[in-house]
């Protein structure tokens, strides 16, 4: 009697149509036990592990690593030990077939040895022209990190000759980074404010936290604890306009724009008003990982009511930040450096920071703008006012 059960690829996201197929963590012909690992796929914004939702042995991959499933495919068939399946109705015959057709530079099947590496890693190491099986893993259980391909990339002979150009298609992510960028660059009219800021105590008392707590203070942290009462106190910051209303959030759940291999993402400190310092510092570092090695749950990289880019730890300075699609406001902190400033009637030197306000013009006018970052520049000069 056939009992084979067809999964379907699930809407793992918001708007979520696809999913490209990374890696298969159960071969056909394996077992696999309910709510186990079964694949990892890749969406827009994340790569996640989806479990199987049944007990069995696997009979049939719906598609190859590289290949793209659309949400309602049919990701994998899971049955009974020794029985088969065909995708030609679904009958009992003698070896189930693997669908989808390979194209171009698609690699169905990861060389020996790119287990060791996450997904991101090979990438990275394919970009760089970097074979993994003469690569040595020095990460956890010997997996093979970015520094290594990078060690390797170095320590490999220089090409004997130019080059001709390539042309190379963008990542996934990319290409939804680049969708989500021009929709807001075209939809919403920007205007971006400057100012310098003392950061001093700011930094110093990051530095005495950090003492106090036993931890690390991401600097991201302190500036969402400055920035939560401003949006208190300047509601159309913190808001999404829908049509001819302004949705004024009472949540405040605050973006992080984290910088990574395969580009910017922005995972989500949901309720971040509600989280002590030491709190926040940890979700802080934990989304910015999972950011970095692409483990992010779709929950994780949607809903921001407003967000903040540090490009002050890429070595950035002012920069006009583009407002996150959905979002009235986005605020860029650039890195802090020695400067002379005039106080108390003498010159003496301090850290001064670069701050970028982007803000969505139809919402918020110049005034309300100079008058949102007065208060934040306050905060920074003097963390008492908020912490």
């Amino acid at each position: 009697m056939n009992v084979a059960h067809e999964f379907r690829l699930p809407d793992i996201g918001e708007g979520l149509t696809e999913a490209e197929i990374v890696r298969w963590l159960v071969p056909v012909g394996g077992s696999v036990e309910m709510d186990a690992a079964l694949v990892e796929v890749e969406t827009d914004k994340a790569v996640v592990e989806i479990p199987s939702p049944f007990a069995g042995a696997v009979l049939y991959h719906g598609a190859a690593e590289g290949i793209t499933l659309q949400v309602g495919a049919i990701l994998a068939v899971i049955g009974e030990v020794g029985e088969t399946w065909s995708a030609d109705g679904g009958q009992v015959v003698e070896a189930p077939p693997i669908v989808g057709t390979l194209h171009g530079d698609v690699e169905p099947f990861p060389p020996r040895g790119t287990g060791r590496a996450l997904p991101v890693v090979r990438k990275f190491a394919r970009e760089l022209g970097i074979e993994l099986e003469s690569v040595s893993g020095t990460g956890p259980g010997g997996k093979i990190t970015r520094e290594d391909v990078i060690r390797s990339a170095e320590s490999a002979p220089a090409p004997a000759a130019k080059e001709p150009d390539e042309s190379v298609p963008l990542t996934r992510l990319r290409r939804t980074i680049a969708e989500h960028m021009e929709r807001s660059w075209r939809e919403i009219p920007h205007v971006t404010t400057f100012d310098d800021v003392d950061a001093s105590r700011m930094l110093a008392v990051r530095g005495a936290l950090a003492r106090r707590y036993g931890q690390q203070i991401p600097l991201e942290a302190l500036v969402v604890m400055a920035v939560i009462p401003v949006l208190r106190q300047f509601p159309e910051f913190n808001a999404t306009l829908e049509g001819d209303d302004l949705v004024l959030h009472h949540r405040y759940d605050i973006g992080i724009a984290v910088d990574t291999l395969e580009g910017l993402i922005v995972p989500v400190i949901k309720g971040a008003d509600q989280m002590s310092l030491p709190r926040l510092s940890g979700e802080v570092e934990r989304l910015s990982d999972a950011a970095k090695d692409r483990s992010l749950v779709p929950d994780e990289v949607v809903g921001a009511t407003f967000t903040i880019s540090n490009i002050g730890a890429v070595g950035g300075g002012f920069g006009t930040p583009i407002i996150p699609y959905g979002t009235t406001a986005v605020l860029s902190i650039g890195r802090a450096v020695d400067k002379p400033i005039a106080r108390n009637g003498t010159v003496t030197i301090a850290l001064i920071a670069p701050l970028s306000l982007s803000y969505d013009h139809r919402v918020v006018d110049g005034g309300l703008g100079r008058r949102f970052m007065a208060v934040l520049m306050e905060n920074f000069g003097e963390p008492a006012l908020f912490l």
